[in-house]
């Protein structure tokens, strides 16, 4: 499970008239809803690691930037504006029952919230041509938004709405390392990664490491360790024990926030792993900037929406 439950709140929404949404214009305003909420407001999870940080870092440099970022992200939400002027390419993942109504059409309902979102939250444009360089404007356009999906076992659709800025993809790498080099390339190649990114990610970041597989298979695995709460380690021990070296290394290079130095150059490291090939060692590492913002809700084919990340009134998600 990727996802936090806490303060989750369940009931139906409906319109102001008292007349329930139809299920496609209520996946589209609780999508809406759930961009406007992962670009002003952080998980909880997050807030507290940043947070933590603040108060363990010993540079007095990075401390500053620690305070700012605290500072920044209390007056995004204060203020129910964008936690940065990169509100990123907008990435779905969701966990739909195959019997969910409409299920065939939930990627055009997921646009639309896309446009409205971009619309009236507001979020920058961020979709361009890479041909003609034109901007679609309404950060729609071939392959955007990306939407992965899952298979659910019970009745529901789950949306996670996973906003990506563009700094810290820029820092993704990937390494198809020989089978001898093992668990010690890993280290090797995730440090060598996080000193070349430097302060270009926006640190302190969150790192998503996948192992294994191929080589488009390692970088999915790698994003998709970035929706696991921080709070949360790797199921297996090893796995989880490998994740805490490795965050403690990457926290040992004094790159600290926003690559100023200090004690805080990673709040988290998420690991991913797929068995490979005999011939074959992928890695990918992907960065997620302090703003790791995320959000997530559940809509039931009864139509009552579940917000699992963030606290939204039944207003929020029915307009």
């Amino acid at each position: 499970m990727y996802l936090i439950h806490a303060s989750a709140q369940v009931f139906s929404v409906q319109r102001s008239r008292g007349e329930r949404l139809d299920i496609l214009s209520l996946t589209e305003s609780v999508a809406s809803n759930l961009l406007r909420l992962s670009v002003t407001q952080l998980p909880q999870d997050v807030k507290e690691a940043l947070s933590q940080a603040y108060q363990k870092e010993t540079n007095p440099i990075g401390k500053v930037q620690l305070k700012a970022i605290l500072d920044n992200i209390r007056l995004a939400a204060d203020m129910g504006r964008p936690i940065c002027q990169d509100t990123g390419s907008i990435n779905f993942y969701l966990k739909v029952h195959p019997r969910f109504p409409q299920v065939a059409k939930i990627g055009d309902a997921l646009r639309k919230a896309v446009r409205r979102a971009t619309s009236e939250v507001p979020l920058r444009p961020n979709a361009v041509d890479p041909f003609t360089q034109e901007n679609t404007c309404d950060n729609v356009g071939m392959c955007v938004p990306y939407i992965s999906w899952e298979i659910a076992e019970d009745d529901y659709l789950e949306i996670t709405a996973f906003p990506k800025g563009g700094g810290s993809e820029n820092a993704s790498a990937l390494s198809m390392m020989t089978p001898g080099e093992g668990p010690q390339g890993i280290r090797r190649f995730v440090l060598d990664a996080v000193i070349k990114a430097g302060g270009m990610p926006c640190p302190p970041t969150i790192l998503g490491v996948g192992i294994g597989g191929g080589a488009d298979l390692s970088m999915r695995l790698a994003k998709l360790a970035l929706l696991r709460p921080l709070d949360e380690p790797h199921q297996e021990m090893r796995i989880a024990k490998l994740e805490r070296n490795l965050l403690e290394a990457v926290n040992s290079t004094g790159i600290g926030p926003m690559g100023l130095g200090g004690d805080s150059t990673a709040l988290g490291m998420k690991i991913n792993y797929a068995h490979r090939h005999p011939a074959s060692y992928p890695v990918a590492v992907v960065f997620q900037c302090w703003a790791a913002r995320r959000s997530t809700a559940r809509i039931y084919a009864d139509k009552r929406v579940e917000y699992l990340t963030h606290r939204a009134s039944e207003e929020e998600g029915a307009d």
